[in-house]
């Protein structure tokens, strides 16, 4: 009794079968067919190579929200050469208030404004570089990506043992013997991250007044970077640039210097990086391969249909009696 039942059970599981078995002997291989497998192989093992490519890349994902961080304080990261000489230079940090909050924690080092062929080439790099960020944003990503593989993005220091005279003030902050021209080498705002190249990196303004104004209005936004690479709480910024000469005969007042105004968002951005997930690149292979069995398979059929008809219709033509026409004499 449990053999038959046994027997019963694997009968009725049989038929439940949706890939039955052809047997060998009704299989016949054809060349248009071993053409179209190695086709369709061929296509496979592409697009697995490709997707496999698109499963190894990453992407970065923006997130918003409400900055509620008011009690920290924002440090400020600046390296800045000026075409004069230090005792000419001063640098105060004001509030809105135009309240001095502090003078301490700047450098002053004596400096040659003009750049070495090495410091110059590296100045032109880095416009390009950020001439290219301002048209293609996406390049942003790719910074961010691989931050600690590129370059170092500080100047270069002097290789030469020069012996100009030292015209110039470096102070991440030197009438007549005014000259606000100036080079911005490096301003960022938070924690430094390296590799990461800011806006006003390697900016240069060349003036010939002495009594020009040069302003920067930045918007400072939060921005929480978490990478494979890194996790940083750092903090971008837009800027708006403005400068002008200052003469109180022709109406534009003022005080010429270098101001640098800034202002932080409401609102904080969370740059993380994603990831294709194992399954999901598993599940696309998977609709690859499958999505190219079936349609070969049908293109394979419809040609193999086609050409029986064609060559059905070529062997009726060629079998066709003719008529045959009888004369009695």
């Amino acid at each position: 009794m449990r053999r038959l039942s046994r027997k019963k059970a694997l009968s009725l599981v049989k038929e439940l079968d949706a890939f039955p078995k052809v047997s060998e002997s009704y299989v016949e291989t054809s060349a248009s067919g071993g053409t179209v497998s190695l086709i369709a192989f061929s296509a496979m093992a592409l697009l697995a190579i490709l997707e496999f490519f698109v499963y190894r890349d990453t992407w970065m994902k923006y997130d918003y929200e409400v900055d509620k961080d008011f009690s920290s304080k924002l440090r400020i990261n600046i390296d800045i050469t000026v075409a004069m000489k230090c005792q000419h230079v001063g640098a105060d940090i004001l509030d809105l208030a135009e309240t001095m909050i502090t003078s301490n924690g700047l450098q002053y080092e004596p400096a040659i404004f003009e750049l070495t062929p090495q410091q110059r080439l590296w100045q032109r790099t880095l416009t390009l570089i950020q001439s290219r960020l301002r048209e293609e944003h996406s390049l942003q990503e790719v910074l961010y990506k691989t931050l600690l593989k590129g370059g170092p993005t500080a100047l270069p220091p002097r290789s030469d043992a020069s012996m100009e005279p030292l015209n110039a003030s470096s102070s991440h902050l030197c009438i007549t013997a005014y000259n606000f021209s100036h080079r911005i080498d490096h301003l960022s705002f938070g924690e430094e991250i390296p590799g990461i190249i800011n806006p006003l990196d390697g900016t240069e303004k060349i003036t010939y007044n002495n009594n020009q104004m040069f302003q920067y209005f930045i918007t400072v936004v939060p921005t929480r970077l978490n990478t494979y690479k890194i996790s940083a709480d750092t903090h971008q910024f837009s800027v708006t640039e403005r400068e002008r000469v200052i003469n109180h005969a022709a109406g534009s007042h003022g005080v010429s210097g270098i101001f640098v105004k800034y202002d932080t968002s409401s609102l904080m951005v969370t740059v993380s990086e994603q990831h294709m997930p194992a399954w999901q690149f598993l599940v696309r292979l998977c609709g690859i391969i499958g999505g190219i069995f079936s349609t070969t398979g049908m293109l394979h059929g419809l040609v193999g249909f086609f050409f029986d008809v064609i060559c059905c219709r070529f062997k009726l033509g060629v079998y066709r009696p003719r008529e045959v026409s009888l004369t009695l004499f």
